[in-house]
């Protein structure tokens, strides 16, 4: 089994800002996590953020900011969701296409 990657577009529904980015795609993530890079990129304050408790592959609990909404946007779908400020790479789990 390799690594499976998708080039998509991201979106900040508040601001409208849009970026093209290249998205890790694992079935075994439920949230979605996004770089502090891109959250920036899109127009967020990574200071105003509201904070939840993730529980990380390993078993261990971790603090982690959320941003969003955001809007993914795929040639032929999207989906609208918050994500976690946790990566070095923009992670796609399961989410609800439309």
């Amino acid at each position: 089994m390799g690594i499976t990657c998708t080039d998509l577009e991201i979106e900040n529904l508040f601001t409208k800002l849009r970026i093209p980015i290249i998205a890790l795609v694992d079935s075994g993530t439920v949230f979605m996590t996004i770089p502090g890079h891109a959250a920036l990129q899109l127009g967020y304050d990574l200071e105003e953020v509201s904070r939840r408790e993730v529980i990380l592959a390993d078993g261990s609990r971790k603090s982690v900011p959320m941003v969003g909404p955001y809007a993914f946007i795929l040639p032929t779908a999207i989906a609208i969701f918050p994500l976690w400020l946790l990566a070095t790479k923009l992670c796609l789990g399961q989410c609800p296409w439309r």
